[in-house]
């Protein structure tokens, strides 16, 4: 009886995945003019470029696409091209779920580390503005210290 009662519990996995179930950002009183924002987070290290977008809240994650998702080639995870092509994917994907503006939070490592976004910061937006998103606020959010830990490398720094 315990076997007969577990084979009826529905798996997610063989599940059909249904599309339409997926939450349209749009109110009932808009029309297709109306701009509705999202908030774009784009992360550019020297390492890699991360584009992710969120609700205005920055709660739910309507879509985020890195650098090295779209690159095989690890030295490629940061470049512009990289960062373009992310940036292109989540624009099909929150433009699927109603999303046509977005305001844009640009974050370079920060903290003791390099206060400057990486190659792939100015191309990630480019990609946004040329897929026809408008674009609202852009701030910069790299977390600058008050006064902080003590940087890396020691007294003389990394010698070569």
């Amino acid at each position: 009886a315990f076997l007969e009662s577990q084979s009826k519990i529905p798996n997610p996995a063989t599940m059909p995945k249904d599309e339409s179930a997926k939450e349209i950002y749009r109110p009932a009183n808009a029309t297709d003019d109306t701009r509705i924002f999202g908030v774009c987070h784009i992360y550019a290290s020297f390492n890699d470029t991360f584009v992710h977008v969120t609700d205005l809240s920055g709660r739910e994650t309507i879509g985020k696409v890195t650098g090295g998702m779209k690159v095989k080639a690890d030295r490629d995870e940061s470049s512009p091209y990289a960062a373009m092509l992310a940036a292109q994917d989540v624009v099909q994907m929150i433009k699927k779920r109603g999303i046509n503006a977005v305001h844009v939070r640009l974050r370079a490592v920060g903290g003791t580390r390099s206060k400057t976004p990486g190659p792939g910061a100015q191309s990630a937006l480019r990609a946004l503005a040329r897929a026809g998103l408008k674009i609202g606020r852009i701030e910069d959010v790299t977390p600058v210290p008050t006064d902080g830990t003590r940087k890396k490398g020691g007294r003389r720094g990394r010698r070569l």
